[in-house]
């Protein structure tokens, strides 16, 4: 894809202009923003990942993966502004998915250990993991101001933190991978993923497309649920004070 291509892709983002004009959505500032804003960091990652595989080194690689779990965790703690040591809470949680789903993937041989192909399916998983956090985080919330007073019931009777907690943690985990789950069911059949498409664009075999494919699907659902549960069991004890009371005034 040549410049000339790239400017008259900008078309979609006229058009998305006018109608946010027409029906007065209020959302032209929005997009211009984003447009601007996607077209300068996805060039600025294309510069770097191209100096990053000229290296073909270990540490850049994992520096490289380092700032992207930052930047992830720095952006899903915008959700639990409030709550004690959310960012760590949440690099330390994307840090361990990305960690078992490489050593898995590098293990096992499925995928080489070159920075192509390690950072390419990490910011899969980094960037999913980052939106798991955020919907778990917003449905926790959503929980708790609804069913607080649960809370306070069975630590009243006596239960222990986890016990008054957990019925909250369970229902926030199901619904933030609801998404995920939802998603994949249509795959092949509504929507053709980005990693697949890419590949046949390219001019690769549609069949080993799928299964690069699948491979993606497989793992983005087990990062997913690794976050939002490894996620839940690091919060849930700061939602409580020294004297096993619920303080979440903080993040209200």
């Amino acid at each position: 894809m040549n410049l000339l291509a790239i400017l008259l892709s900008f078309g979609f983002v006229i058009i998305a202009l006018f109608l946010s004009t027409a029906f007065k959505l209020g959302l032209g500032r929005d997009l211009i923003i984003t447009s601007i804003r996607a077209t300068i960091q996805l060039l600025i990652v294309g510069y770097i990942l191209k100096m990053v595989f000229g290296f073909q080194h270990l540490f850049v690689t994992i520096l490289m993966l380092l700032l992207m779990i930052v930047v992830a965790s720095k952006n899903a703690a915008v959700r639990g502004k409030g709550l004690p040591f959310i960012f760590i809470k949440i690099f330390l949680t994307i840090a361990i998915v990305e960690v078992i789903t490489q050593g898995f993937l590098l293990g096992l041989h499925i995928i080489p250990f070159a920075p192509q192909y390690v950072i390419s399916i990490s910011g899969m998983v980094i960037g999913n993991s980052m939106v798991i956090a955020s919907l778990f985080l917003n449905r926790l919330k959503g929980e708790l101001d609804m069913r607080k007073d649960e809370v306070y019931l069975v630590l009243s009777l006596g239960g222990s933190l986890k016990q008054s907690i957990f019925p909250i943690l369970k229902q926030s985990i199901r619904s933030s991978l609801i998404p995920t789950i939802e998603s994949q069911k249509t795959i092949g059949l509504v929507q053709l993923p980005g990693m697949m498409t890419g590949q046949i664009i390219a001019g690769a075999d549609p069949i080993q497309a799928v299964r690069f494919q699948l491979l993606i699907v497989f793992m983005i659902m087990s990062a997913a649920s690794l976050t939002a549960i490894i996620l839940g069991f690091l919060i849930y004890p700061g939602l409580f004070n020294k004297n096993q009371q619920l303080d979440i005034q903080a993040w209200n």
